[in-house]
């Protein structure tokens, strides 16, 4: 069965890198462009993984994955922020929104390859 990852971002060029990416490790990607959309597929669905942009128009990155955490149906899933914000508050912020994994822009597809795999979600795992 296909790993589900839902990929959260406002730029449209980094959506269909992400995408790109993910699919080459044989995920089943949805992509929303902003919080508010993000939130309203993981009502409609369940993912996986949920990849994170922070700074979006509507809900956040932050408030989305708290709203992910504090939800007993989807509390368990992974949630990994990726973002341009790199100061030890932004990751403190992270922390305290409950994400699993705080990457940072410009990245490296191989690390969030293998931030995914250390989340358990790696290639053949679900």
């Amino acid at each position: 069965m296909a790993r589900k990852v839902l990929v959260v971002d406002d730029d449209e060029l980094t959506l269909q890198i992400l995408k790109a990416i993910l699919d080459l490790e044989e995920f089943e990607v949805t992509t929303a462009s902003d919080g508010d959309q993000a939130l309203r597929a993981i009502e409609g669905d369940d993912f996986d993984v949920i990849v994170l942009d922070v700074m979006m128009p509507g809900a956040d990155g932050y408030e989305v994955c708290r709203s992910v955490k504090d939800d007993p149906r989807t509390s368990a899933t992974p949630v990994v922020l990726l973002t341009a914000r790199d100061r030890e508050d932004d990751r403190q912020a992270g922390k305290d929104a409950g994400c699993d994994a705080y990457l940072t822009k410009p990245f490296s597809p191989l690390a969030l390859v293998e931030t995914i795999t250390d989340l358990g979600l790696g290639k053949g795992k679900r």
